[in-house]
Order: structure tokens, then C-alpha cells, then sequence
């Protein structure tokens, strides 16, 4: 689900230790190599740049995404993506109902390897679908290059969010992944987590709150296929509406809607 300023991709080593715990990795082995507080007058865009768009990205979503302030906005040192019921026209000439927002740092930043983590407080309601995710940096076309969800939410699931790789072979509704869920009935819209992947050379373990749910190694592709995690991945993070895994919204579905981010983080081993 472009450029101001050009920063050179960090391309670090990965270098990892394997680790079972439940819990993430002691911080004391992370250096932070780069992040956004949100904290200044507006969008950094030597950090970020606006991906518009309608053409649902092959998912068949329903919005134009803009680079509009009344769709992306800095309020209170946080990062606010809006998704708007309105008719809007974007460069292809084609009208569509919503609009929404959806920010990449491909071509500022990109890594491999590290610890990968945002603080967000995502929407819910049917077809609404709120990602952080990367993509792998390079011309190849997609599934090839590869894909890391970190967080994805269909919002007709208030108290579950995916994490998921897409690789050639296992894309798509083949994607390999794992859901987590909050217990007791809790959603994830009534208050801020921290979604997080640490990817190692053989291995991308996703928590929520630091508690981890899931970890995949080549060892779970399907044979024949390839593991494609050993190259820079760049960030992205999108508010999309409908789709062919969320369904499109109805009548229950509230306008707008606003993914709140409240900071990205990005480490490496030290």
C-alpha cells in the first residue's frame, strides 16, 4: 500500500545472535540509527516522501492517496494519517469516494538487518486497513525483492493485528505470517503499542509491546522458494480503504478515520 532531499541507503551488516525468548532484546544491544519523533512543524521530508496514488496497488483498495495536509499532518508531536469519505480526483482523472495517505522512506533510508519499530494508535471499523511495513530496496518487481508487514489490522478485527513476509513463491494470500490478538476484548484503537520486527540474517521474530509472537526462518518456506531477507528494506506506513482482505466499509463504517504514529525507531546490532 518523491524526493527532496537523497540520503544514501544504510546497507549494514547483519549480524544477530539467535534468541527464543518471549521477550525482545535488551536495548543495551541495539544503536539507534534512525528515527522520527514527529516533533517538528511539520513532515520531515528528507526522512519521508508521499506515495499517491489510486489504482488500489493490485489489492483492489478504494482510496486516492494524496499529499494533502487534510490527509497527512503533523498534530502534537505525532504523525496523523486521515482517511476521508469524499469524491476526489486525483492525476489519473479517475474520481473515487475516499481519500487517505500513504508515506515511504524509499530513496532517503533504507537498512538491513536491525530492529524496526513504530508506536502507532491504528483506526478500526470494517474495510478500514492500517500497515507499517517494508519493502526490499532494488529494481526487482515485487514478490522478488521481498516484503516484511510488521503490523498490518482489518479493522472488522479490533483486537488482532498480522505480521507477514511476501516472497516469490509465498506472496500474497501466500504470505507466510501469524496473527496476535489482545485479550479480554481489548482493540488496539482504544490505546497506542509498539509494533516491532528484529531481522537477523536467518530469522524476523514480530512483537507487540515487546512480547513476541512469531518468528520465521527459511526453514518455514515452502520448498523450492527463496529467502530474500539479506538486502536494505525501506519503510513504509499507509492508511488504505478496502481492498480484497478488508472488504470495503458499510454502513457501520465511521468517517474519518486516523492512524496516529507517535514515533518510528530503527537500530542495529551493536
Amino acid at each position: 500500500m518523491r524526493r527532496i532531499i537523497l540520503a544514501i541507503p544504510i546497507a549494514c551488516a547483519c549480524l544477530g545472535l539467535s534468541r527464543q525468548s518471549s521477550d525482545s532484546t535488551p536495548k543495551t544491544f541495539w544503536k539507534l540509527t534512525w528515527r522520527d519523533e514527529f516533533s517538528d512543524a511539520s513532515l520531515d521530508l528528507s526522512k519521508w516522501s508521499f506515495v499517491t496514488g489510486g489504482n488500489g496497488f493490485g489489492n483492489h483498495e478504494l482510496e486516492t492517496y494524496t499529499g494533502r495536509p487534510s490527509n497527512v499532518y503533523l498534530d502534537n508531536g505525532m504523525l496523523v494519517i486521515k482517511a476521508l469519505r469524499e469524491e476526489h480526483t486525483g492525476a489519473d482523472g479517475i474520481s473515487r469516494p475516499y481519500t487517505s495517505g500513504r508515506l515511504t522512506t524509499r530513496g532517503r533510508f533504507a537498512q538491513a538487518c536491525g530492529r524496526f519499530e513504530a508506536r502507532i494508535q491504528i483506526p478500526y471499523g470494517q474495510g478500514i486497513w492500517p500497515a507499517f511495513w517494508m519493502m526490499g530496496d532494488g529494481n526487482a518487481q515485487w514478490p522478488d525483492r521481498g516484503e516484511i508487514d510488521i503490523m498490518e489490522n482489518i479493522g472488522r478485527e479490533p483486537e488482532t493485528v498480522h505480521g507477514t513476509i511476501h516472497g516469490p513463491g509465498y506472496s500474497g494470500s501466500h504470505g507466510i505470517g501469524a496473527p496476535f490478538s489482545l485479550p479480554h476484548g481489548r482493540k488496539f484503537a482504544d490505546e497506542f503499542h509498539v509494533f516491532a520486527v528484529e531481522w537477523e540474517p536467518q530469522s524476523i521474530r514480530w512483537f507487540v509491546d515487546d512480547r513476541l509472537y512469531q518468528t520465521t526462518t527459511p526453514a518455514d518456506l515452502p520448498p523450492g522458494t527463496k529467502w530474500v531477507y539479506d538486502h536494505p528494506f525501506y519503510l513504509l506506513l499507509n492508511l488504505a480503504i478496502g481492498g480484497d482482505w478488508p472488504g470495503n466499509p458499510d454502513e457501520t463504517t465511521v468517517f474519518p478515520q486516523m492512524m496516529r504514529v507517535d514515533y518510528v525507531r530503527v537500530y542495529q546490532r551493536r
